[in-house]
């Protein structure tokens, strides 16, 4: 049970840092002499501080739980390791479920603390920072570049994640890859898709922004996850260590160690 409150308070931050900073401060809202909004002004935090702030979620919940849950915080991350013989079937449901939990709650908050001064934060292409495609691509994309978009992101994203995680790499290290890699996939595609790679994320702002944006949803899904398998299953049929070779490496270090031994004394 301890894994699953780590995934639902992990998803929880990634949402609440990631599509907070761009709901909250990716724009500043310029006030006049009677306190009344009069206008915004894009000198918030753009699309690198948003970029920066979905990474950086990424980071630190990675140091806070990994040795918990392994910190996937997307179903799509879930789906790649299990493709990737790094996770087991019987743990996906239960590990998404929590995921899209903590993503809700994160809206939910979202939702209350913009409403708060009383701006209509609810219009433009992307209300709450949601995903979408056509009307709804902050850079009027259509469908199937949004599709390509999403594939092949989550795919990279996987193949850095499973690389990072690889017992053959630098121990203790993962973390900042992984938030970076993150950081990037956010400057590409901020543009195309608002950056979902992660069916939690688009599901937690999604619920709150209507019908309109809610009914894209299906595309937030489907590509982050035949991403994230195609990737698991390239990383563990082509690049995982191969048992055999392994064992044999290291009965030959072994009987190379044992003969040195022997020729010193």
């Amino acid at each position: 049970m301890k894994k699953y409150i780590a995934e639902l308070i992990g998803t929880f931050w990634l949402v609440l840092g990631g599509c907070g900073s761009a709901v909250l401060a990716a724009a500043v809202l310029k006030t006049g002499s009677e306190g009344e909004i009069s206008g915004v002004f894009n000198i918030g935090l753009g699309y690198l501080g948003v970029s920066l702030a979905f990474g950086l979620t990424v980071l630190t919940m990675a140091y806070a739980i990994g040795h918990i849950s392994g910190c996937h915080l997307n179903p799509a991350v879930s789906f790649g390791l299990w493709a990737g013989k790094r996770f087991p079937g019987k743990d996906l449901l239960p590990y998404i479920v929590a995921q899209v939990i903590g993503a809700t709650l994160a809206g939910a908050i979202i939702y209350l603390i913009a409403s708060g001064n009383g701006a209509d934060f609810m219009t433009g292409s992307n209300p709450l920072a949601t995903n979408g495609y056509g009307v709804h691509s902050p850079g009027g994309y259509g469908l199937f570049a949004c599709l390509v978009t999403e594939v092949v992101l989550t795919f990279m994203f996987l193949f850095v994640i499973l690389g990072a995680t690889d017992l053959r790499a630098p121990v203790g290290f993962a973390p900042i890859p992984i938030g970076l890699a993150l950081t990037l996939i956010h400057l590409i595609s901020i543009p195309v898709t608002n950056t979902s790679v992660n069916p939690a994320r688009s599901t937690g702002v999604a619920l709150f922004a209507g019908t309109e944006l809610f009914s894209q949803l299906w595309l937030f899904w489907l590509a982050p996850i035949v991403g994230a398998i195609l990737a698991g299953w390239l990383y563990n049929s082509v690049f995982a260590e191969d048992i055999a070779d392994q064992a044999m490496a290291d009965a030959l270090t072994s009987s190379e160690f044992q003969a040195e031994q022997e020729s010193n004394v």
